[in-house]
């Protein structure tokens, strides 16, 4: 995987993103001081949620021969009592029956991001010189 390198950017809290060659930003937005340039952290971390699920729904219906033709996956987030909850929403499209649809919700549990997000999480810090 490659690694993702953050470093100030223009405005007041805009982040400039570099993972290998791609390049974005990340902004808070207006009414948290930021400038609205980009998605926030928390909405980096939906994205990753709802892009995997999907990327697995996707993977997992062409290996079964499944007519899955999309699955739209929305996520919110929203901090109660020091708790991040995840809502996802997935919308599958596609001439499915109720026995693949159940399967396909199963499936959607096991994408990598979802694992991490609901495993053990470590994070290392280091200061570099």
């Amino acid at each position: 995987m490659r690694k993702v390198v953050s470093q100030f950017g223009e405005g007041p809290l805009q982040q400039k993103l570099r993972t290998g060659d791609i390049h974005h930003v990340s902004d808070a937005e207006l009414s948290k001081g930021g400038d609205g340039t980009g998605p926030s952290p928390h909405e980096y971390l939906g994205a990753a949620l709802a892009a995997c699920t999907s990327m697995t729904l996707k993977m997992y219906s062409e290996r079964k021969s499944i007519p899955l033709k999309n699955a739209i996956v929305t996520v919110d987030i929203e901090r109660q009592n020091d708790i991040e909850i995840f809502t996802r929403h997935v919308e599958l499209v596609g001439d499915l029956d109720d026995e693949q649809r159940v399967r396909l919700l199963e499936i959607a549990q096991k994408c990598p991001i979802h694992k991490a997000l609901a495993g053990e999480i470590q994070i290392k810090t280091q200061l570099v010189n």
